[in-house]
């Protein structure tokens, strides 16, 4: 059967569609729709990092805020106890300071107590006015002193004990006694924080008593005194005065760490 030209234009047209159907059909690619977006499981994995990193960063950031809370915790508790230290040792000072005292003054009146009531030969007698005395013949002012005294030692009437030794010294003012009991009177003034009316006790101790064994300690007191008056040059000036002159004493080793913390 011969086909005419139309006929044969058709079945060309036809096969040539066929085949770009098989080779179109053959090349195209399979997609499975069921699968995720690669973009989408990148940005959801980038996201889950920088939620962990955040709560790494606030778990750190509240152990750190702790750490810092329990430091000032403990570094106040370490200024409190300091400031118990300073107190103890400041009110241990005290003690051994007031035992100090009051051992100088038994072991004096004790001295004098057992001193040899026999008379001197007149071969060995020396001019009395050449001799210091250390307990006055006047049975008055003796018993005066002793009196104001033991308000103090055995009493403990601190507050009768001022009066008591203010009289001593306006009525004895010659006294052998005199430098004890202005320097008994200072201490007294000085416990009570009358800073100025012991000072002037101390003074006249310093000043007109050289050779009393209580100068160093009333050294040691105006240093201390001024020290309280926040007068640091001052209190700097006087132990460093106390160590010179009384480089061995006891005073002087009470002064050595008032005067290292001054001048630190």
């Amino acid at each position: 059967m011969k086909l005419t030209l139309s006929s044969k234009t058709v079945l060309f047209g036809i096969i040539l569609t066929a085949s770009t159907s098989t080779v179109l059909a053959a090349q195209a690619p399979v997609i499975d729709v069921s699968s995720t977006p690669v973009s989408s499981q990148s940005s959801g994995s980038l996201s889950e990092q920088l939620a962990n990193v955040e709560r790494k960063l606030d778990s750190r950031n509240r152990s750190q805020v702790n750490i810092q809370r329990q430091l000032d915790d403990l570094q106040t508790q370490v200024n409190e106890l300091r400031g118990v230290t300073e107190l103890h040792t400041h009110q241990l000072s005290q003690v051994l300071e007031r035992q100090r005292e009051l051992y100088q003054e038994l072991d004096r009146r004790v001295s004098e107590a057992l001193k040899p009531t026999t008379p001197v030969p007149s071969a060995l007698a020396v001019n009395s006015s050449t001799v210091t005395k250390d307990y006055s013949d006047d049975l008055t002012e003796n018993e005066a002193y002793d009196k104001a005294l033991n308000l103090v030692l055995k009493d403990k009437r601190y507050e009768q004990a001022i009066p008591a030794f203010r009289s001593f010294n306006q009525t004895y003012p010659q006294s052998t006694y005199a430098p004890n009991a202005h320097y008994w009177l200072g201490q007294l003034l000085f416990n009570k924080g009358d800073l100025s009316d012991a000072e002037q006790e101390f003074l006249i101790v310093v000043q007109q008593f050289q050779d009393s064994n209580k100068r160093p300690d009333a050294l040691l007191k105006l240093a201390m005194v001024a020290q309280k008056q926040n007068n640091v040059e001052k209190a700097v000036q006087l132990y460093r005065q106390l160590l010179s002159e009384y480089p061995d004493s006891t005073s002087a080793q009470l002064a050595k760490p008032r005067l290292e913390n001054l001048t630190e």
